[in-house]
């Protein structure tokens, strides 16, 4: 049996043996220790990290090869050892769990359009024993929810925020073909149970800065970014704050609706609609989030802090114009929305 080292990028070690049939997710799950991930299949990139020393094999479920896989470069969930592993994590020992994540049943309250491509997906927590009723989560983080009756699990992050309810919702782009787009679209109805894992992600609102914020959510990644708006608004924010809501067409800013009530509870905020492939009569910001984003910061007379979501191609458009324009990439927070 393969004994795995894992070290952190802040000098945390940890030592675990790795059963033949199992990757190095599921054998640091066995030995208590849960790390960032997210699909579990090779799609998302979440549990990235690069082998140090070792031999392996790689699953061929999944993504295909990395840009890093020369040098190590693995996702953990595909990285089965054959032979005793170390193992560099992109991430301190914070960011590794020690207790198991809730498993909370669910049941869809509501399931209706919005607009062109995607759907509100509104769930409702049952009773836990432990857990109660509520909903409890930090603004930013996700949840991974898993088709009934299957293995099958996506992760889709709140648009609401925390509540004694309940209740939570989704923003969840269709995907033509994809597992849980097509049960959400032929299958799924509002009664169906199904189960969630999380609260889940770090990507969180860093309070304690005294910088201007700007929030970049592309499509469904405005999810999060929303969440992160209610809070503000919640707790009536007066830090300058950029909204940058970007979409490839008009009819796919499915969310424009909400943005008035922010405004009106956020008097700082400034509302940046962007559209990379507008119709004719478009008057807002024309081009993609990252030129937004760059016209932003050219004009701005302080650099902000930077927080994005969305798919990979526009959270890397976003981080370069912002490395381009000096920022430090410890101001830039992001995670990535994966089609699936």
């Amino acid at each position: 049996m393969p004994d795995i080292t894992l070290l952190t990028r802040d000098g945390a070690r940890f030592d675990f043996p790795c059963a033949d049939a199992d990757s190095v997710l599921d054998a640091a799950e066995t030995a208590g220790l849960y790390l960032p991930a997210m699909c579990h299949e090779g799609t998302c990139g979440a549990c990235h990290a690069r082998v140090a020393e070792g031999p392996y094999a790689l699953s061929p479920v999944g993504a295909g090869a990395l840009p890093d896989a020369a040098e190590g470069g693995v996702l953990l969930c595909r990285c089965r050892p054959e032979g005793d592993l170390v193992i560099d994590l992109p991430y301190g020992q914070a960011d590794i769990h020690r207790h198991r994540i809730p498993l909370r049943d669910a049941t869809i309250a509501s399931l209706t359009p919005a607009g062109s491509a995607a759907v509100a997906l509104s769930l409702t927590l049952l009773p836990d024993p432990a857990l109660g009723t509520a909903a409890d989560f930090v603004p930013g983080q996700y949840m991974e929810l898993s088709i009934p009756g299957t293995t099958i699990r996506r992760a889709y992050s709140m648009a609401n925020l925390p509540n004694w309810d309940g209740r939570l919702d989704f923003l969840i782009r269709l995907q033509p073909d994809g597992a849980f787009s097509t049960w959400l679209a032929e299958t799924a109805r509002p009664g169906d149970r199904l189960q969630l894992r999380g609260p889940l992600g770090r990507f969180l609102l860093d309070e304690t800065s005294p910088r201007s914020r700007c929030l970049i959510g592309g499509g469904c990644g405005f999810a999060p970014i929303l969440s992160m708006l209610r809070h503000l608004a919640e707790f009536q924010d007066e830090l300058p704050t950029t909204l940058i809501f970007a979409a490839n067409r008009e009819d796919e800013l499915f969310a424009a609706d909400l943005i008035p009530d922010l405004q009106a509870a956020l008097p700082n905020l400034t509302v940046v609609l962007s559209v990379w492939h507008p119709g004719d009569d478009w008057t807002g910001f024309r081009g993609s989030a990252a030129d937004a984003l760059a016209a932003t910061l050219d004009r701005a007379a302080e650099p902000p802090d930077i927080y994005v979501c969305g798919p990979p191609g526009l959270v890397a458009a976003a981080t370069t114009a912002a490395a381009v324009r000096g920022l430090p990439l410890d101001r830039v927070f992001s995670e990535q929305v994966q089609p699936r």
